[in-house]
């Protein structure tokens, strides 16, 4: 790569769609009047401007495909781009790397029309070639590589892999260096959105087959990752790699001077890893940082008192709940068991102390603004006595229930993890429910020891990247030959049945029926995890940030960002 890097230490559907060529770099509105002379600051030239996020957590590594954390894709976010975009501060797909495409009249065939003249960050050229070299390559995951602990994107979007279980990708052909056909063995509701997605990013096909980049191997209860992914990530993006510093807690990208479109704003991009909210809060007073996501909301008010910016995601995409390993504790196959489990959360008081103003309980597992959504889905109003009864009546007044939560870690739909443990955990003592806590770091053994299935339940939720309900029931019950449906729940096997089935329908009022009896479903007859909200999210920044959009997706693009300091 053309900057000098250095690696210090790393632990660890039916018709056309053609969308006119436009610019995804321009700095976009944060949604709010932000005076640039504010503080008394004066604002230097942007190329030398540097921009400074407070991450909650470490990176899991650089390469996007074996990445299923958010605190890893804000930065990988940075340094590469997909076929397809979102549309700042919403979930409208747009171009990026393709600036045109349509589907067949099967929906099954995808024609994209690429941008020409980008080059990766190691000065090869972008073109059809590379982009089906970066499919196949996912499809061709071997050995390790192919779990759920590495490669869980592509299981949740596509299925199997080549000579394995079904895939709904097939082929990916390149008749012309600025076109690319992607063929499928079915149609499928995730498209073309899955293909903004911060997993299906474009990398260098030199740099992956000069660093190794598919060697994953299994340590312990983790991975080793091979060289591509720990030091080279080598994408088109408006930044390049420089650095990881674990001593130092510090990630620093470069501005790409050879950009195809706008050049970034900053000179330089630093994360620094903060794990702890009340530290990065008071980092952002300090003036050493100048945003970080998720404050927690009971310090909104006195951010924006202090002079700082508290900018909202809208709509509300995600969904905060208890996951639920069937297989891990007998009694949870019981489903009197894990309706007693809803029945004890006072989901009400919870949202009302430990989340935003604007959260509300979640009723289902799709958000109300989602096509799908059931509101005749049954309900579960806090009732401890009714908890106790049906524990009484399973045979099971004497459950004993390890609980995990994360730590270093804060996602939109949970600010602080603790806060919601301690609330659950209360509520299920007080209904007889002797609790084990079990902390532990969210890139330090939690994402992997949940995906290994080692976490009877779990504090846990999902943010989507396009408003679509497979985004949420299909991610973790089975739309696509998915192992947490199939083998951790005795129904599995026809609930990711019927959801396939509902994916595959290319009418979308069709689509959505289908979607809202499977709600139902999931609420009357199987309860798999337990929904318990959806948490509306913001990032502060200070109050000289310009150009930082929150994403609904989680996507934040950081290439428009200027900052003014104070002198």
């Amino acid at each position: 790569m053309k900057n000098g890097m250095k690696f210090t230490k790393l632990v660890g559907v039916v018709g056309v769609f053609t969308l006119a060529l436009a610019s995804c770099t321009g700095t976009p509105s944060t949604g709010e009047d932000v005076d640039a002379s504010a503080g008394g600051g004066t604002t230097p030239d942007a190329g030398d401007q540097t921009f400074v996020f407070g991450n909650s957590g470490a990176p899991r590594m650089f390469d996007p495909f074996y990445s299923s954390d958010g605190e890893t894709s804000r930065i990988t976010d940075q340094m590469y781009e997909a076929l397809l975009s979102l549309q700042p501060g919403t979930v409208e797909v747009a171009p990026s790397l393709a600036t045109e495409w349509e589907a067949s009249a099967d929906a099954r065939t995808w024609t994209f029309k690429l941008r020409e003249g980008v080059k990766f960050h190691d000065g090869t050229d972008f073109n059809a070639e590379a982009v089906c070299y970066n499919f196949d390559r996912w499809y061709n995951q071997k050995g390790v590589a192919q779990s759920t602990g590495v490669t869980q994107q592509w299981s949740n979007d596509f299925g199997g892999f080549a000579g394995g279980d079904p895939s709904v990708y097939e082929a990916c052909e390149s008749p012309e260096p600025s076109k690319v056909v992607l063929k499928l063995t079915r149609s499928s509701s995730r498209f073309p959105s899955v293909l903004s997605s911060s997993a299906y990013v474009i990398s260098s096909p030199t740099a992956m087959q000069k660093w190794d980049a598919d060697n994953v191997t299994a340590q312990g209860d983790g991975f080793n990752f091979p060289e591509y992914a720990m030091s080279h990530p080598t994408g088109t993006g408006p930044f390049t790699f420089e650095e990881y510093d674990d001593a130092q807690g510090t990630v620093t990208l470069k501005r790409n001077e050879d950009y195809w479109g706008d050049p970034a704003k900053v000179n330089t991009l630093v994360f620094r890893i903060i794990p702890d909210e009340t530290t990065r809060r008071q980092e952002l007073e300090a003036g050493t940082i100048d945003a970080y996501d998720s404050p927690n909301p009971v310090d909104w008010a006195g951010l924006k008192d202090d002079g700082a910016q508290v900018i909202l995601r809208d709509p509300t995409l995600n969904l905060l709940y208890v996951g639920i390993n069937v297989s891990t504790v007998p009694a949870l196959e019981d489903i009197r068991v894990r309706q007693a489990l809803l029945y004890a959360i006072d989901r009400d008081l919870l949202v009302k102390t430990q989340l935003p103003e604007a959260a509300i309980v979640a009723t289902q597992f799709v958000p109300p603004v989602t096509p799908g959504y059931n509101e005749d889905v049954n309900q579960y109003p806090f009732d401890t006595e009714k908890a106790k009864q049906l524990l009484k009546e399973a045979g099971h007044s004497d459950l004993k229930l390890p609980l995990w939560y994360p730590t270093e870690v804060s996602r939109p739909y949970m600010p602080d993890p603790k806060r919601v443990f301690e609330a659950v955990r209360d509520n299920w003592e007080a209904a007889g429910i002797e609790v084990v806590p079990v902390a532990k770091p969210w890139n330090g053994g939690y994402l992997d020891g949940r995906e290994k299935g080692d976490a009877p339940t779990y504090i846990l939720g999902t943010v989507t990247h396009s408003n679509n309900p497979v985004n949420f029931i299909g991610t973790f019950y089975g739309v696509t030959d998915n192992a947490f449906a199939t083998n951790l729940y005795p129904f599995g096997e026809k609930l990711a049945s019927d959801l396939a089935a509902a994916d595959t329908e290319p009418n979308p009022d069709t689509r959505a029926k289908a979607y809202a009896e499977i709600n139902a479903q999931l609420m009357d007859e199987y309860l798999p995890s337990l929904p318990i909200a959806h948490v509306p999210s913001a990032m502060a920044a200070a109050n000289g940030v310009q150009g930082l959009t929150p994403s609904p997706a989680g996507q934040e693009k950081f290439a428009g960002v200027t900052v003014t300091r104070s002198e």
